[in-house]
């Protein structure tokens, strides 16, 4: 009996199905020897961890394809991925919380804490090219039984080209390498066709002048490359070009959500790989919280929603979690999907469940879900806390998350779910500072940059969220903008309140657009996985979309405002305006815009600005600065902001040029 005993324990730190983790570089000390507080100095540790899943398991059933996925001896699917570690050198010194960085893209890096918290970084997405200093993550190619080639069809699309372009790589719509090939090389087996306008009438190349090649350095019709595309006579940059294709060989990319699972779980609960080599954390994790910006919050929502956060042991994974600036889910586990997206034209994205509470979707003919549904069930969800800002709204169909696809109500939050909106902000918040000098435009963009702030806000938040997971204590209440108090509107100016500001370009007509895409009946919309079978996908309506009410200055009312925001040099504005190329006079992918107040008010009664100068605002240096102040301090007393950077912000508004 005490001999099965001992078998058992030991099979218990062998879980997590991490197969086997091997550390390949340790930095002692890191970060160039600094020291973080009572913590002390970090390393950092660096390698490869491997895994392997039973795809009969229901924990992983849910990935598409992975039936498809080659199996070892075992009958296993295999993976392998990047890692990053930091802990403090001394372990004694550890918070016992691990903080999962989602890295963007295969961008991301660890930290050191004062705290003493884990810093983990790690590989999860199977189409990102390996190169320097980047995570990155490897899936098999799913085929038939018989060893043939899966095939579906699959969508390109290529604008803005520089003039005299011959040859283009096939792209992901943010302009990522993407790893889909045509099954052939006969044109006249695909669609090219090029667009004068978004949504127009498709105007035919027809297959003679086009090919799968590169014309770089060969006339056409070049070299045969199944990675790229040419036209005969180069591309004309006034036209969008849009190639549809039979692709083959797609890669099963759902599993990079169960290999994030795991290495989780593994840090968390395990002793020791498969092979004996020890978990360098073990025994020192007691909690987990997760952090992810856009593409990554939006992993985070998946992760989530298709009941990742609960291991193969039936164990909580991630105690705590912050999808920040992630308005959508996660198009990666389908068939033949790009990691990457960002809310473009026919892409996959806002069809999934995107509320935390239950809601029926009427609109588009689904059943009551929430994101929550499968932790709930399983008692494994985490406390999570929802931030994004302003240009989240515009550009990233943000208003569904709160009021539904049918726009009448607000949706409940549940009980574990906090939610902060920091207004008048573009994707990920501007530099900060306290300047009267406008920044640089944006890259294609009428307005300057928006330099209004959310790390600050964001900084405080995660302190909030840890202390929740933690210690049970209260987060702040909610704050965001509400259709019951008037706060969400219909995207235009007159509804918005949007003052005219001469010379200045309005919102109307800048709102991207949500429509409720036919995908096929194959594709699972609920859960954004299966397989797409309509390329390009059909439109069956426009999805109603509202956006946050202006002030008289035109800058987003309600939320958590920044101290930048309480005491404003101008309009800081969630959307900016596309200055030339295709898209001139739509907005501005995810950048916000800026319009600098006047500085006097003879100079905007000269030029009719509505909006009082910062004369008529603050009368003199010092009462700026007592406004930065009066502001910081209310946002640390609300604790939205910590003490350390209250007082960093009021020593930069007493050295700024404001009212000097």
């Amino acid at each position: 009996m005490l001999l099965a005993m001992a078998i058992v324990l030991g099979a218990a730190t062998l879980d997590a199905r991490i197969t086997r983790i091997v550390i390949e570089q340790r930095e002692s000390p890191a970060f160039n020897g600094q020291t973080f507080g009572k913590a002390g100095q970090y390393e950092t540790l660096r390698g490869h961890f491997f895994g392997e899943l039973d795809p009969k398991d229901p924990h992983n059933s849910i990935i598409t394809d992975i039936q498809f996925a080659p199996r070892n001896a075992k009958g296993m699917v295999e993976y392998s991925g990047t890692f990053a570690i930091s802990k403090p050198v001394d372990m004694s010194k550890a918070s016992g919380v691990l903080m999962y960085s989602v890295v963007n893209r295969g961008t991301g890096n660890t930290s050191g804490s004062a705290e003493g918290h884990v810093s983990v970084v790690s590989g999860w997405q199977g189409d990102v090219a390996p190169r320097a200093n980047v995570q990155t993550f490897t899936v098999p190619v799913a085929k038939n039984a018989d060893g043939s080639s899966l095939t579906g069809p699959v969508i390109a699309r290529f604008l803005n080209m520089a003039a005299n372009t011959s040859t283009l790589a096939l792209t992901s719509a943010t302009g990522g390498l993407v790893y889909q090939r045509p099954l052939s090389l006969d044109t006249s087996k695909a669609t090219l066709n090029k667009f004068e306008t978004e949504g127009g009438k498709p105007i035919p190349v027809v297959s003679a002048d086009w090919a799968f090649a590169d014309c770089a350095n060969t006339a056409f019709p070049g070299t045969p490359d199944p990675s790229k595309i040419c036209v005969k006579g180069g591309f004309d940059p006034k036209y969008l070009y849009e190639l549809i294709f039979t692709a083959k060989d797609p890669l099963v990319l759902g599993i990079g959500f169960a290999a994030t699972r795991d290495l989780n779980s593994f840090l968390r609960y395990s002793d020791k790989d498969e092979t004996g080599n020890a978990n360098p954390v073990a025994g020192a994790i007691k909690w987990e919280i997760s952090q992810g910006n856009s593409q990554s919050g939006n992993f985070i929502r998946s992760y989530i929603h298709l009941g990742f956060n609960q291991d193969e042991k039936g164990r909580i994974v991630w105690d705590g979690a912050n999808p920040n600036i992630a308005g959508r889910q996660l198009a990666m586990n389908f068939r033949f999907a790009v990691a990457g997206g960002a809310a473009n034209p026919e892409e996959p994205g806002s069809e999934a469940v995107l509320w935390w509470s239950k809601y029926e979707d009427k609109t588009r003919g689904r059943t009551s879900a929430s994101m929550l549904d499968r932790c709930t069930a399983t008692k494994t969800c985490p406390k999570i806390f929802e931030t994004f800002g302003g240009i989240e709204f515009w550009d990233l169909r943000m208003s569904p998350n709160l009021v539904g696809t049918d726009a009448k109500a607000d949706l409940p939050l549940p009980s574990n779910v906090r939610r902060y909106y920091s207004p008048g902000t573009t994707h990920g918040g501007g530099r900060g500072g306290f300047s009267t000098v406008a920044p640089a435009s944006p890259n294609n963009c009428v307005l300057p940059a928006n330099p209004n702030p959310e790390t600050e806000t964001l900084r405080a938040l995660m302190v909030d969220l840890t202390e929740w997971v933690t210690k049970g204590a209260e987060p702040p209440p909610s704050q965001y903008p509400r259709l019951d108090k008037g706060q969400l509107v219909q995207p235009s100016s007159a509804a918005m309140g949007f003052p005219k500001i001469p010379g200045a370009p309005s919102p109307d007509g800048l709102i991207n657009k949500l429509p409720d895409y036919d995908f096929g009946p194959s594709f699972k919309y609920n859960d954004l996985s299966g397989i797409i079978t309509i390329e390009p996908p059909h439109v069956k309506r426009q999805i109603p979309l509202l956006v946050v009410k202006a002030d008289s200055d035109g800058i987003d009312v309600g939320g958590v405002p920044s101290v930048l925001r309480q005491a404003p040099l101008g309009t800081y504005l969630g959307w900016n305006v596309t200055a030339g190329g295709f898209n001139k006079g739509s907005i501005c992918g995810l950048n916000g815009g800026y319009i600098p107040f006047a500085k006097t008010k003879a100079e905007r009664m000269q030029t009719g600005d509505p909006r009082p100068s910062l004369e008529e605002r603050y009368a003199s240096h010092d009462a700026y600065v007592a406004a930065v102040k009066a502001a910081a301090d209310k946002l640390v007393s609300q604790r939205f902001l910590l003490r350390e950077d209250a007082d960093r912000l009021i020593a930069q508004a007493a050295a700024s040029d404001v009212r000097k």
